[in-house]
């Protein structure tokens, strides 16, 4: 079971890993589109398109129908959900560990405003800046 989790969880990142298919899943959070419709904005061919559609269909972001000639493709969100639930728990993760660090960033700044300020060395004589000497 986690085997199969984390081969859908990979095919996922490696589908969002491309700027184009993240371009063209947010297109389609908006509503269901036609290939020719997501190849148009990145200036594609159908068969460039076609690449990408698969890998997200691989990665089960999306649904494609057809309908003759047309292809139709619509967002599926459950796997961008696990993949939100893997990343919330390292968000969960490391903002535990700055809350820890912010914390003790707030201990020591306290502890060191109410430290005495350390003693300065008291100002030479006069005889001292002129000769460079002490007597």
């Amino acid at each position: 079971m986690v085997e199969l989790l984390d081969t859908r969880i990979d095919s996922v990142f490696h589908a969002l890993s491309d700027a184009t298919r993240r371009r063209m899943l947010r297109e389609l959070s908006s509503g269901a589109r036609t290939v020719g419709q997501l190849a148009e904005p990145h200036e594609m061919s159908l068969a460039a398109a076609s690449k990408h559609i698969k890998v997200l269909e691989g990665a089960g972001l999306i649904r494609r129908e057809i309908n003759g000639r047309t292809h139709i493709c619509r967002l599926e969100p459950g796997p961008l959900a696990t993949a939100h639930e893997w990343l919330a728990f390292y968000k969960r993760f490391w903002t535990d560990r700055l809350d820890i660090l912010e914390g003790l960033l707030r201990t020591q700044d306290a502890d060191a405003s109410k430290a005495p300020a350390p003693p300065t060395s008291a100002a030479p004589s006069t005889e001292e800046t002129e000769t460079g000497e002490h007597q």
